[in-house]
């Protein structure tokens, strides 16, 4: 197995259709779904914190219907 130096690397990160990674694409693009697992991500540490804090939108509805 041959190895090459670290300086032989491209210099932007590409996807298989051969643009940057982290370029804000819209449509069905494998960056697209990259941003989509980002903003998921964010979206459920935001809910957490909130959560933490004592706002829970799932125990309050919990409580209204019962439980």
């Amino acid at each position: 197995m041959q190895t090459r130096p670290s300086t032989d690397l491209p210099t932007v990160a590409t996807e298989y259709n051969g643009v940057d990674r982290n370029a804000f694409l819209f449509g069905s693009t494998p960056q697209a779904e990259l941003w989509n697992g980002r903003f998921a991500m964010i979206g459920f540490l935001a809910y957490l914190l909130w959560d933490l804090a004592g706002y829970s939108v799932l125990r309050d509805v919990l409580h209204f219907i019962g439980y």
